[in-house]
């Protein structure tokens, strides 16, 4: 009986395989993901079959069905039979596509030929194609396939930046650095620093000393803010009655030592001007002064004041730098005017990138040039400047390569400005099209040059750096979406990836520096693009790198911080960079506050760590750089305040921070040491600052804090208005 009834059963086919082609071969499970963990791991292609369920046709081809090699690749006309995706017709091919239902016009192999024809692109698919390559590139720096899978998902389901942590603090968003100035490393400094400010409970501070100072900083802290605010007095932009510029030039032999030193330095990477033709006008200026146009006369002033700042400055020429002041501001006035068509063409955009680039060597404003380069890139589109010079009618070799330099100078200043306000760039690779500048020299695209023949790029030229910064720009750009978009993921496979090209890029161009010293590549040089690359790194790590000590998973982000921050902090020796560092602001400042948090909080936790396992003093070869590094940016830090800087609890952060260490390493309550080193710190400062007030004519004098309205107190109880927004940037709020 049984028999019959087991005939009559229909024929079952085998369940169609869904594993990829390789692991079949190896008779290893598959994960069945696109591609497959097991591919990954061997960096083998990962190759899936597709079958459609037509039964007829699926039964004759099952018949003849045969292996398909890992190494064989799928052309675009070949479609593999295997289970069928959500995206095939479950209907089976039609006749029309596969002739007539007839057994000796079907495939006899496993596959099916599809006449080649144009596809719509999916975007979706577009950028999942991107983020495919993106990862299996990361995986071939990165060791990834010698975890786990368990580790391997750790990793890739990893992310940063949630929403919920984004701050507005005044007037920055933050986004990624509030991992710093959580880190519980950090807490007795907050709680200090928050019973200084007013908005912490400084009874709960059990040691009577400690109270007495805290109360006593509060006061010192105070009368800074209210010699800070005499010494802006004298800013032009504080006074809208008086906007009339002192734009007499220094001595003609200063403004030629400057204008030759801004060639040599800043002019690298970014690429302003073009050197011959800009020496022409200079002496045309220096003929009839009087008589020069004010495009004229501001391009030259910019210049001599960016060129200034690389140069120590003495008693005789203290001048100088005040008058730079008033440059920079009356350009800003300039560009801020009615929109002349004077002012909307190459010379205007010229004027438009040194006032950026002044602004944050000065230290004016710089910490809100992005707002600027909006302005800056909408101008350069207007002119057309985002469109390649063939795509334009037709214009000398001149002009063709001036306009590719300054559009690559725009975008650095743009992806700059983004990185350290957390916004947008604003610019994308779709919205743009303009070709790299040739790598040559200044005097081989003279106005008289009909061809040009670029050298290689092995080749040191002016436009070499340039064309380094520009290689790396995709990079950045990815960077700064992932950082800085409004719903951006930062997966931590996407760091591992981006943090390698740029790594890679750093080493490029030390090579290339190394290679062509003899020919014209200073310390300088050296030391400005290499930060200009490497600063991305803290921004990428920083919100994997607080994992690191909980989730040994995460190391190589601590350890990318930390090396990119003692980078940072002692570039090669050279005097025009060291007083860069100095004075500078925006861009400049920033990479200084990044690299002091990282190694402050790094010294507190190795010490800390130390301390608990008994082997602080068998490890002081790890301890001593930390501690001289800290004292270096401490001493850098007391520099800016007497070159002009304002903000005076980056000094007293790092002196808190030097005290807690040390408190720790002696088993000292770290309390009262650290709240002596806070009060040594702004006693100092403010000494420095009111010597400064003395010697400045345009202030006035110093205004006693009692008599300081409600509006003006506002700052003091938000943080006291001096900035300090990566270090404690939870802080301040009530």
């Amino acid at each position: 009986m049984d028999q019959p009834q087991k005939q009559q059963q229909p024929y079952r086919r085998r369940r169609p395989a869904l594993s990829c082609i390789e692991c079949r071969r190896r008779k290893l499970k598959c994960d069945r993901k696109s591609p497959c963990s097991r591919c990954i791991s061997t960096e083998t292609q990962c190759t899936y079959t597709i079958y459609f369920q037509d039964k007829l046709r699926a039964r004759h081809w099952q018949d003849g069905r045969t292996h398909v090699p890992s190494s064989s690749m799928p052309s675009p006309s070949t479609v593999f039979l295997a289970s069928t995706p959500s995206h095939v017709d479950t209907n089976g091919p039609t006749e029309s596509a596969l002739g007539p239902n007839d057994p000796s016009n079907a495939p006899t192999a496993n596959e099916i030929q599809i006449p080649n024809r144009p596809r719509p692109v999916d975007p979706e698919l577009n950028d999942l194609r991107g983020r495919v390559q993106r990862l299996e590139r990361s995986l071939v720096h990165v060791p990834v396939h010698d975890l786990t899978q368990a580790g391997r998902d750790v990793l890739a389901g990893e992310s940063g930046l949630p929403d919920a942590r984004i701050i507005l603090n005044k007037t920055r968003i933050m986004r990624w650095s509030h991992w710093v100035g959580i880190a519980k490393e950090f807490a007795p400094i907050v709680s200090c620093y928050g019973a200084i400010c007013g908005y912490g409970d400084i009874n709960s501070f059990d040691n009577a000393e400690t109270r007495s100072l805290i109360v006593e900083i509060s006061e010192l802290l105070q009368k800074c803010k209210s010699v800070a605010r005499n010494l802006k007095t004298g800013r032009p932009s504080r006074c809208l009655s008086s906007l009339s510029f002192d734009l007499t030039p220094p001595i003609r032999e200063v403004a030629d030592k400057m204008t030759t030193l801004y060639f040599q330095s800043f002019e690298s990477t970014h690429r302003i001007l073009h050197q011959p033709t800009f020496w022409k006008v200079y002496e045309r200026f220096w003929s009839n002064p009087a008589s020069a146009s004010p495009k004229l006369r501001l391009q030259v002033l910019l210049v001599i004041a960016i060129g200034s700042i690389l140069v120590s400055h003495g008693e005789t020429d203290a001048g100088l730098r005040s008058m730079a002041h008033q440059w920079i501001y009356a350009a800003e006035t300039w560009l801020s005017g009615p929109l002349e068509k004077d002012r909307l063409d190459i010379s205007g955009l010229q004027i438009h990138c040194l006032v950026m680039l002044a602004r944050q060597i000065f230290s004016i404003g710089g910490d809100l040039v992005w707002i600027s380069s909006g302005s800056l890139i909408h101008r350069a589109m207007q002119i057309g400047l985002h469109r390649d010079p063939k795509h334009l009618p037709n214009m000398s070799v001149l002009q063709t390569q001036l306009r590719r330099r300054l559009w690559a100078t725009i975008l650095e200043l743009v992806v700059q400005s983004s990185l350290d306000s957390a916004l947008p760039p604003r610019i994308s690779f779709d919205e743009f099209d303009t070709e790299p500048p040739a790598n040559c020299d200044d005097n081989e695209i003279e106005e008289s040059v009909t061809e040009l023949r670029p050298q290689s790029k092995e080749q040191f030229t002016g436009t070499s750096m340039q064309l380094l910064l520009l290689d790396s720009l995709h990079t950045r750009l990815r960077i700064l979406s992932l950082l800085n978009g409004l719903n951006s993921e930062l997966s931590y496979l996407d760091v591992l990836d981006l943090s390698t090209d740029i790594t890679e890029a750093c080493r490029r161009w030390n090579i290339f520096a190394r290679e062509n010293k003899a020919r014209g590549v200073t310390p300088f040089h050296r030391n400005m693009l290499d930060y200009l690359l490497r600063r991305f790194l803290i921004p990428l790590h920083c919100p994997f790198a607080h994992k690191a000590r909980t989730n040994p998973l995460f190391h190589y982000s601590l350890k990318v911080s930390i090396d990119t921050a003692l980078a940072i902090a002692s570039p090669e020796p050279d005097e025009g960079f060291s007083n860069l560092m100095a004075i500078g602001g925006g861009m400049f400042r920033e990479g200084i506050r990044y690299a002091s948090s990282i190694i402050g909080l790094e010294l507190l936790a190795q010490v800390e760590a130390h301390y608990m396992d008994g082997t602080l003093h068998r490890n002081a070869h790890y301890l001593s750089p930390l501690k001289k590094v800290v004292e270096e940016m401490t001493a850098l830090s007391l520099e800016r305040i007497r070159q002009g800087e304002t903000n005076v609890k980056s000094h007293m952060f790092l002196c808190m921070i030097a005290a807690q260490a040390e408190a720790t390493e002696r088993g000292e309550s770290s309390e009262v040491r650290m709240v002596k080193g806070a009060r040594d710190s702004i006693s100092l400062c403010l000494e420095l600052l009111q010597n400064r007030l003395g010697a400045s004519p345009l202030a006035t004098p110093v205004q006693d804090f009692e008599s300081v309205s409600f509006d003006d107190r506002e700052d003091y109880t938000y943080g006291l208005g001096l900035d300090m927004d990566f270090f404690l940037t939870d802080v301040g709020f009530p």
